[in-house]
């Protein structure tokens, strides 16, 4: 299938361009023609308004969508990480695979009302209440893989290994049951997953050994060498107590010791990364590996922050995922990532490249580049090649009729944030249009519908 469409405005890798005429064919980009002339715009389809390219989403478990504010109550002492995830574990016990279609459906289509475009899904969630697998072992990444068609959202599927209840080789308990997998286990399991994809459009896989709390250092050599496509994901660092629990079991901090035991590179993704020292900070912006940053759930959890600064100063690659979706748009992501370290630093425009640039514009360009990486699919820009992936947004908006476009990603990031957008595109498909997606109405049905059920037997 082949179109052709003008972009009244347009984000190109150079800057913004007037009038782009843009030529798509199976959903990826086969042409890009700046100032076309009257004959070629002949009969072409005009989208108004600013087109940007679509957000990559890095990292996100579309199940905990369902669980968004159910975390928010105090409990008798001191409320952290670690009491969230027991509210979570309980959440869990009566999840089903139609709940977790519901809900990763109502979790990707608020993603592409929000900005992003593609998702890389760490998916931990693998086996029934009991923790026995179901007859296809992959039933729940077919249940996201059936989200992501019924969205249209553009996917990679992270099928993660969870092997250990903690660092020592430290038995799961029985909250993980439903996430563990032995290797062997779990290379049937990913092996289901990538059949699973198959018709899906512009799909890909990776893997997703969960965290050096949760695989064995053996285990995770020998994942690696099992010669699996795809990015490699991974949580790390991600709270005092991981980096406390990793120097007593190892005498490294975590960071340290990844970096001490295997080749990490441009194939790698290390979520979160938040308590670094300024060594592992240098050794992660050097390797070229992605720092996986989901600053609205950090600051949700009360991770902390990351080593902003340090990492800018080396160009280190970076992308945001909304993790465990308690809000879900792009532009929030990027906006809390500023303001926290604006808050740490006591400064302003600190995530910007250099003293003239827009903050907006250069966290904008960051998260595009570094999530397309993290992703391994052909996202995060308008050109030729590339998925035909955008979000156009609204020039009567209120926000950003009266400024030069100069400013419209800062007044994106920082005022407008999803109210500005207008329409958005995925392979060439319009999926939102006037800020609602085509499917709003069912899947809004069925996700308030099974989780009403679910809360009343989870009670």
């Amino acid at each position: 299938m082949s179109q052709t469409l003008l972009l009244e405005h347009a984000l190109l890798p150079d800057g913004w361009h007037r009038g782009v005429l843009v030529g798509i064919t199976d959903g990826l980009i086969t042409s890009l023609t700046a100032q076309p002339t009257p004959q070629q715009l002949a009969g072409v389809a005009r989208i108004a308004g600013a087109t940007i390219p679509g957000l990559p989403n890095l990292h996100s478990h579309t199940f905990q969508r369902g669980m968004a504010g159910l975390a928010e109550t105090r409990g008798p002492s001191g409320d952290s990480f670690w009491t969230w995830r027991q509210v979570m574990y309980r959440f869990l016990e009566h999840l089903d695979p139609d709940d977790v279609e519901a809900i990763a459906a109502m979790a990707m289509m608020e993603m592409l009302e929000g900005g992003f475009t593609s998702l890389a899904e760490f998916h931990y969630l693998h086996h029934d209440p009991q923790g026995r697998a179901y007859g296809n072992r992959a039933e729940l990444a077919v249940r996201i893989v059936a989200a992501a068609q019924q969205t249209g959202i553009n996917l990679t599927l992270l099928p993660v290994l969870y092997a250990q209840g903690g660092f020592g080789g430290q038995p799961v308990a029985d909250q993980q049951r439903r996430f563990y997998n032995d290797l062997d286990s779990y290379l049937s399991l990913h092996e289901a997953s990538a059949v699973a994809l198959r018709d899906l459009p512009h799909a890909a896989i990776g893997i997703a050994p969960h965290s050096l709390r949760a695989v064995t250092p053996d285990m995770l050599a020998a994942l690696l060498e099992a010669g699996l496509p795809g990015p490699v994901h991974l949580h790390i660092a991600e709270q005092v107590k991981e980096v406390d629990d990793c120097l007593a079991w190892s005498g490294q901090r975590p960071v340290e010791w990844l970096f001490n035991h295997h080749g990490v590179d441009a194939n790698w993704c290390l979520i979160h990364a938040t308590h670094m020292s300024e060594s592992e900070t240098q050794a992660l912006a050097r390797s070229n590996a992605v720092a996986g940053l989901c600053p609205v759930t950090e600051a949700n959890l009360g991770d902390g922050f990351f080593n902003a600064p340090s990492y800018q100063a080396l160009n280190g690659a970076w992308g945001v995922g909304s993790d465990s979706n308690v809000a879900i748009s792009a532009f929030a992501e990027l906006r809390c990532l500023e303001y926290g370290q604006r808050l740490l630093h006591r400064g302003r425009n600190l995530m910007a490249g250099a003293e003239g640039h827009s903050t907006g514009f250069d966290l904008y360009a960051k998260a595009l580049q570094g999530g397309a990486q993290a992703l391994q699919q052909p996202v995060g820009a308008l050109r030729i090649g590339a998925q035909a992936d955008w979000v156009t947004l609204d020039l009567t908006h209120p926000t950003l009729a009266p400024l030069p476009q100069s400013h419209w990603l800062d007044a994106l990031v920082f005022v407008a944030d999803r109210n500005a957008i207008h329409s958005v595109t995925v392979n060439g498909q319009p999926c939102v249009q006037h800020g609602h997606h085509h499917a709003r109405d069912a899947i809004t049905a069925r996700f308030t519908g099974r989780l009403r059920r679910l809360l009343a037997r989870v009670g």
